[in-house]
């Protein structure tokens, strides 16, 4: 600290000083723009005394004439947050740059002393243009620049020159930046309904704003939203939209600053609720503060993005020429319409037709729909306006319309999020307005209600064309109004105290009645939409060996069409959550399910389990065995095998099952590991006898826990001669594109070891980083629960239980489960980000269900304990 001079130290506690001010500024009310401006002329003034201070002290007074100290990025616009950067540039004549770099380092050194964080530059006026000529990054922080201390002249010959040639080259430079900003937006959010957005750089959000600065920049040479507007580049309506957004905008990041003491744009969960408080949002109706409060976040956010994009497309040159050839070339149709190149153009009179008239409205949607081609925005913005407008009686014609649009996947998705965005969407279906910017507040979900349900059509359309068992089946669904509609109405009764499944059948009927639907039309559709979620809880938490249960299933479903239908919704629901919860272990479970399935509802099978099954199957197994099927061992253990095992067991690997088994002898174990890429997961297949030691199955997943493996299912099968042959499928985070076979034989010696142990040592867990958002997170919103099922398996006892993940979680579960005197057959592991459904099927020691009730009570409280537990850990 003594090396720092008194003058750097002097500077810093005035800052925080400052700082100190400005928080309380802050929180009696100031503006976003006047905190922002405030603070960045308290950073001019101590950057200007440290400036002519170097200066003096380096005996570099007659360098004052060449060089400027330059401000850019946000820093020169004067939008700096409580902590972001100083972006500076030490702007030199050529003369001057053998002098320049003790100046240079010594402002450096003292403005990072007095707390600020710097990016900083050398340049001469030359270098600088031709940087930011090469790199839009550069040159959309230069776009920004403003003199802070030095020789005014030299920037302006450096503003000069900038400025002609950028304008030079304006559609080239405005087409990079597009470019660089909608590969920032795929990292940070391209949809505006993040539920966690970067209040920065997500869709709609600051970075927009700047995107509309640079544009008109590098287009008509002005950055201002004003200077645009009376340009007559910016409507007045638009301007209003974006001075709006850019206070709340900017009002909310000084908030986030000042609170975390530090740098941070995620407006996590922890913090929408910490903000919508500060910011005095309070419950009305049904709608929590916090949900006004974001609902608030997403319309300022959407109009940017509306506005940026309305005014980016102006501003484009090649649109301009698309829509004159359009104009002269595009083809003529009723209503004033032409389809060309630029789309669907609508002429004067076109646009006249358009209000007050929703069947028009809807015409002009299936001509895009038909074409497969965009609507120009002007004709997107009459709607926009007419939307509020419109009578409340639904016409017929535009209902047949709608319905229409549904059956063709062309451009659905987009055209439907167009129609959700000017509020007509909401016309045929009244309860989108609900649902309209809605959280979902927990940590499964990565998208608002609206956005989800879109998405979720969106994934079914994208299938069309695809060679995979979705695809199939989806170009299998005609018509597709019913599948498309389920899943625009499937979640939209989130948000309310009933369970929104019950209101997704209420909101089917309403939706059918409103349409016109026929009887038995409105019946599928409240059967989708009602049990959305039935295959993918049956697929994933239940035991899909058991043909019974299989059978059980399809019944509920009834019928071919709608087991189609319900298999690609529930894909498409769960491609809809967010990146990632979509993959090929999940596809493959889902696509084997839906195969059993359609046996039975096809009539392929008729009856559940056929002897003459077995046999065949039993069959298959000793021509995979060739010559050792002779064996008497082989041919006792192949007619004994679990009839479980047998139908989700290839015949080649039972063969090679009983390959390793054959050889082994009492105390042994024997484990292979192979990496499956299909399902993303290694297949781990642990066989042993069950006098190796008592309680396998919890010792084998702290083994595979101890070593950060992810456990997505299990199965524990007894074969004849107490032979246990334990099966797990786990995801290995460390390894995701496969582990090598280093990682493997680690894996393998470790389970082998677990068994062996003369004494049990707890396994140890290694700890998983979790973001601020997830670690903080109210336990409300993630509750532990444990539920039996004593009516799904005929066997079994199904016991599930949800919690808060924790490392060691599901080790603890399956011991607790081992002392309770419980024996696991079956095991499924679901991870949802920060929760687990742990399903397991169970037995008593006897073999037999759990049926007595006070029993059941005890092993719901102690695992319940259990949990409470880890969590507390």
């Amino acid at each position: 600290m003594s090396s720092i001079r008194q003058s750097v130290l002097s500077a810093k506690d005035r800052l925080a000083q400052r700082y100190r001010q400005f928080k309380r500024r802050h929180r009696r009310g100031g503006t976003g723009a006047e905190i922002c401006s405030a603070i960045a002329a308290m950073r001019d003034k101590v950057i200007c005394e440290l400036f002519e201070a170097a200066l003096a002290d380096k005996g570099l007074t007659d360098l004052a004439g060449q060089v400027a100290l330059v401000a850019h990025g946000g820093y020169g616009r004067c939008d700096v947050a409580p902590f972001s950067d100083v972006d500076l540039m030490l702007l030199h004549t050529p003369a001057a740059a053998s002098r320049v770099a003790p100046l240079a380092d010594r402002i450096l050194r003292d403005v990072f002393d007095t707390g600020l964080q710097l990016g900083h530059s050398v340049r001469t006026p030359q270098e600088a243009v031709r940087l930011a000529l090469d790199d839009s990054s550069i040159c959309t922080s230069l776009m920004e620049s403003r003199l802070v201390a030095g020789n005014a002249s030299l920037f302006e010959k450096f503003w000069a020159s900038f400025e002609r040639q950028v304008r030079q080259r304006g559609r080239a430079l405005s087409q990079s930046i597009e470019q660089a900003r909608r590969e920032e937006r795929l990292r940070y959010g391209e949809t505006v309904f993040l539920l966690e957005p970067n209040v920065k750089r997500s869709g709609g959000t600051l970075r927009g704003l700047q995107l509309l600065r640079w544009i008109g920049f590098a287009r008509y040479g002005a950055r201002e939203p004003d200077q645009l507007h009376a340009m007559g580049v910016l409507s007045a309506e638009d301007l209003e939209v974006v001075l709006q957004a850019a206070e709340f905008l900017l009002h909310l990041r000084n908030e986030m600053h000042f609170h975390a003491g530090r740098a941070t744009d995620v407006l996590s969960r922890a913090e929408q609720l910490r903000i919508a408080e500060v910011l005095g949002y309070r419950q009305v109706d049904r709608l929590r503060g916090v949900e006004q409060f974001m609902r608030d976040y997403f319309r300022h956010t959407n109009g940017v993005s509306h506005v940026v994009s309305r005014f980016v497309a102006k501003a484009r040159s090649r649109d301009q020429m698309a829509k004159l050839a359009t104009a002269v070339f595009g083809h003529r149709v009723e209503g004033g319409v032409r389809v060309g190149i630029a789309g669907l153009t609508v002429s004067r009179q076109g646009l006249a037709l358009l209000r007050g008239n929703l069947t028009e409205i809807m015409r002009l949607v299936a001509l895009a729909n038909l074409y497969d081609k965009p609507i120009a925005p002007a004709a997107w913005e009459v709607i926009r306006r007419e939307a509020v407008r419109l009578p409340d009686e639904l016409p017929a014609a535009a209902c047949q319309r709608f319905l229409s649009l549904l059956d063709h996947p062309a451009r659905l998705g987009t055209l439907l999020r167009d129609l959700h965005d000017v509020h007509v969407l909401e016309r045929f279906i009244p309860e989108f307005a609900h649902a309209w910017g809605l959280l979902q507040f927990n940590q499964y979900h990565k998208y608002t209600v609206d956005e989800h349900c879109l998405r979720a059509v969106e994934f079914a359309t994208d299938l069309l064309g695809e060679e995979s068992s979705l695809g199939r089946v989806y170009g299998k669904i005609q018509p597709k109004r019913l599948l498309h509609l389920a899943l625009l109405i499937h979640d939209l009764g989130k948000g309310l105290p009933e369970d929104h499944r019950t209101l997704a059948v209420q909101i089917a009927q309403h939706v059918g009645a409103r349409l016109a639907l026929p009887s038995r039309d409105v019946e599928s559709l409240k059967f989708l939409a009602g049990n959305h979620q039935m295959m993918g809880h049956f697929a994933f938490r239940r035991d899909t060996s058991d043909e019974r249960a299989v059978v059980d299933f399809a019944s509920q479903v009834g019928s071919p069409e709608l087991l189609r239908m319900l298999y690609v919704m529930t894909a498409s629901d769960l491609g809809a959550v967010g990146p990632g919860v979509w993959d090929g272990w999940k596809s493959e479970v889902l696509a084997d399910l839906y195969r059993r399935t359609m046996q039975y509802l096809a009539g392929d099978l008729l009856a559940v389990v056929r002897d003459d099954s077995r046999r065949q199957q039993r069959e298959a197994v000793l021509k995979c065995l060739g010559s050792a099927a002779r064996l008497p061992w082989f041919t006792r253990h192949a007619e004994n095998l679990p009839s479980a095992y047998l139908a989700t067991t290839p015949p080649k690997q039972v063969a090679e099952d009983l390959g390793r088994a054959h050889n082994l002898q009492p105390g042994q174990v024997t484990v292979s590991a192979q990496y499956m890429p299909d399902v993303e997961s290694t297949c781990i297949t642990v066989e042993t006898f069950d006098t190796i030691a008592s309680g396998i199955f919890h010792k084998l997943t702290g083994a595979l826990g101890s070593h950060a493996l992810q456990i997505r299912s299990a199965q524990i099968h007894t074969l004849g001669d107490g032979l246990v042959l334990d099966r797990f499928w786990a995801y290995d985070g460390d390894y995701p594109e496969g582990p090598p076979h280093e990682r493997l034989e680690e894996v393998r010696q470790a389970l082998i070891e677990s068994l062996l142990a003369t004494e049990e040592q707890p396994p140890t867990f290694r700890r998983i980083w979790q973001s601020a958002a997830e670690s903080s997170l109210p336990a409300a919103d993630i509750q532990t629960r444990v539920r039996v099922d004593n009516t799904t398996s005929h066997d079994y006892t199904i016991l599930d239980v949800f919690a808060r993940n924790r490392p060691g979680l599901l080790y603890g579960v399956a011991r607790a489960l081992f002392e309770r005197g419980l024996s696991v057959a079956r095991a499924k592991i679901g991870t949802h980000q920060d929760q687990v459904i742990d399903v397991f099927y169970v037995t008593d020691a006897d073999g037999r269900k759990i049926i007595e009730e006070p029993r059941l009570e005890s092993i719901r409280a102690q695992l319940t304990a259990v949990v409470a537990s880890i969590q507390a850990e």
